[in-house]
Order: structure tokens, then C-alpha cells, then sequence
């Protein structure tokens, strides 16, 4: 499945994978056939799974990893054969691997040391670095005297030192507690933006992916599903392994009655029939599932006007402080879920009560059969 970017000018394209398979054992792929274009400037998270291929991926474009077959450029040349210290990528792994034998200030002077820079310059940059990810006052501590947080600011300030065209984060935040996690999600993205800089970032996170991120390649059994703005991958999803994979999805199982252009209607197995989005389906009488997120279910009154309408009897109610998610048992599904801002719930509304809901045509997607789906 090719997934270049007929959008970017060739100019614009800083890394290119092509045709790239990665075999450890000369059987099974990892990854299949990568086809994928990351533009100058844009952060791109790899987003899948473990097993799913990305986090090889990354590692062949760092040089730790060989290609089986097919080929990585950057910036136009090749680099299959190009040592990983010689390919001007900054690395920023979840573990720090910072040295603990050197301060703070000599883990960041050594990238620059070592590309032969001199003393007056390498003192500037580490200075004008430190100062980037707040940590000035840290220069002569040595990394046990640090934070998680504090450790992954001089991993992030060590990979940016040195300049780098572009920078590989492999899960970089999956050792932080969640809210030091969510804050340094925003300092990552806001150091991008103000330096620029390109950054491919692995993550099973879909949050995170979503926050952080212009565009989100989604993995899955080494292949790309699926590559797009969050905001698209999360409304538009391709197909049911990404409706799935990228937020909360309800599922519907149904077969194909009959297509006109884009609309569909599919009729699931108590009969009921829905009007949907044909997005990815087979022929007339296959199976399809439709998906339909949770915000997008009108309940009550307000369902009065959705062209699919059903009833729904009152399962379980979770609270989540800003929204409640209902649980509802909707068409032999017994976890059909609603999710409601708390300003717009039904205080009268409980446990057993049958309710009207609904959605509209443009919020259900008929996707390829989840077999295992019930």
C-alpha cells in the first residue's frame, strides 16, 4: 500500500522510505512495504501497537536497524549504508540514557565534543540549550540528582544541541507520571514549534499522538493503515483497525442491503436498518461494521431529527467529571456508549429507563468486517 505524499514538492520531503522491509528471521516481515514521505518541519508520530513495525521503523531510519530490502533517504541521498553518528539525527530515547558519570552540562557538551566544535562555542550552545528547556540552574548536577522530568528535559536538550535536521523520539514520555507527562507533551510540541525542526516520534499513546502531532501514521501488522491530521484520522477513519485503534468507537455488525454513491444501508442482525457513510465495504450482502463515536449519539428530544433512530434502555452510568459516558444496550449490543457533557445530561435520566437516541448519516461509517466484534 503506498502511502507517499503526492501533496509534498519533492523539495519539501526531508525523509523518504521506499519500498522498505524489515525481516529478522527471512520469514516473517515486521514491517511490508513502508512507502512514506515526512516533510521538512512536521511532526509525525508513529502510532501503533507493540509489534506493529514503528518503533523499526524508527530504528532503521537512525541507523540501528538494517532494511531487508527497499530504501531510506534523507534529505535526497541515500543512507542505508550511512553509520547512525554520521546522519545528523538528534535521539531521545525513554530510558534518558544519560551518562551518569558527567553533570548535566558535559552530557549536553559531549554531541558537540565529539563533532570536533571548540571550547568557547560548545559552552554557547549547551548555554543557550539549557536556558530552551528551563533547566539553567541545573548545568553541574549529575543525572541521579535529578527528576524523571528533569532528566527527560536533558535527554530532549542533548538531542537539540547539536542542531540536527531531525530528531527520533522512541516513547520518550513512558516512564512520567500522567500530568508530567501531558506537561511535557506541550513543552515537546512548543520547542517544535518555535525551532522548527523536523521530529518523527513513536508512541502507542493515540492521546498523545492525537495532542502532540501535524500528521499520525497509524500502524498495524507492519504496515501504514492509515496516515492524516489528527483531527481526520480520528473523524475520517479509513477503516475499522483505526476507528478502533484511535479513540472510543461504538461497533455495529451488519451486511451491505444496498449502495448509492456514498450513502449506504446496512441492515444488522435484529433487521434494523441504518443509513451510513460507505467509506470501506465490499459488495452488496457482505458483512460490514459500522462505527459511530460515542459524542456523535443524540439521546431524547434532540434525536428527534437523526435519519437513524432507535431506542436504547439504560445500562450504567460512569462519571468522568466534565462528561458522563451511559452505557446503554442499543440493537442486542450490550455495550453501546453515549458520551454526555455533564450541562446537557437528563437529570431525571435512570438506570432501566428506554430512551430515543440517534445519529445522523455523516457520523456512521460502514468499514470492513471486525470478525471478532460481536
Amino acid at each position: 500500500m503506498s502511502q507517499v505524499d503526492t501533496n509534498a514538492g519533492a523539495s519539501d520531503v526531508l525523509v523518504s522510505f521506499r519500498g522498505v522491509q524489515k525481516s529478522y528471521d527471512g520469514e516473517n516481515l515486521i514491517v511490508k512495504d513502508l512507502n512514506l514521505d515526512i516533510r521538512k518541519g512536521e511532526f509525525l508520530t508513529l502510532l501503533g501497537p507493540s509489534g506493529s513495525g514503528k518503533t523499526t521503523s524508527l530504528m532503521m531510519l537512525a541507523g540501528f536497524e538494517t532494511p531487508t530490502a527497499g530504501e531510506i533517504l534523507l534529505a535526497g541521498r541515500s543512507i542505508n549504508n550511512v553509520p547512525p553518528h554520521k546522519r545528523d539525527i538528534g535521539m531521545v530515547f525513554q530510558n534518558y540514557a544519560l551518562f551518569p558519570h558527567m553533570t548535566v552540562a558535559e552530557n549536553l557538551a559531549f554531541p558537540l565534543s565529539v563533532r570536533g566544535l571548540n571550547k568557547s562555542d560548545v559552552n554557547d550552545k549547551v548555554k543557550k540549550v539549557l536556558s530552551m528547556v528551563q533547566l539553567d540552574a541545573f548545568a553541574s548536577r549529575y543525572p541521579a540528582q535529578l527528576s524523571g522530568g528533569q532528566q527527560q528535559r536533558v535527554a530532549l536538550a542533548r538531542a537539540l544541541v547539536f542542531e540536527p535536521q531531525l530528531v527520533l523520539m522512541d516513547e520518550p514520555l513512558g516512564a512520567l507520571d500522567k500530568q508530567l507527562r501531558e506537561h511535557m507533551q506541550m513543552e515537546i510540541k512548543h520547542l517544535h514549534q518555535r525551532l522548527g525542526v523536523t521530529v518523527v516520534y513513536v508512541t502507542h499513546d493515540q492521546g498523545e499522538a492525537l495532542t502532540m502531532s501535524d500528521r499520525v501514521a497509524v500502524f498495524h501488522q507492519g504496515e501504514i493503515q492509515q496516515i492524516a491530521p489528527p483531527r481526520s484520522l480520528y473523524e475520517e477513519p479509513k477503516n475499522t483497525f483505526v476507528a478502533n485503534f484511535i479513540g472510543e468507537n461504538n461497533r455495529l455488525n451488519g451486511r451491505l442491503l444496498s449502495q448509492t454513491g456514498e450513502r449506504c444501508v446496512v441492515e444488522l442482525g435484529r433487521g434494523e436498518k441504518v443509513e451510513a457513510l460507505a467509506v470501506n465495504v465490499g459488495k452488496t450482502g457482505e458483512p460490514v461494521t459500522l462505527s459511530i463515536r460515542p459524542e456523535r449519539v443524540s439521546l431524547n428530544g434532540s434525536s428527534d431529527q437523526c435519519v437513524n433512530r432507535f431506542s436504547g434502555r439504560v445500562a450504567e452510568f460512569i462519571y468522568l467529571g466534565d462528561h458522563v459516558r451511559v452505557r446503554l444496550e442499543v440493537c442486542g449490543k450490550t455495550d453501546f456508549f453515549v458520551k454526555q457533557p455533564i450541562a446537557e445530561l437528563d437529570p431525571a435520566l435512570a438506570l432501566g429507563d428506554v430512551v430515543p437516541l440517534g445519529w445522523q448519516v455523516e457520523h456512521v461509517r460502514a468499514l470492513d468486517p471486525l470478525l471478532e466484534a460481536n
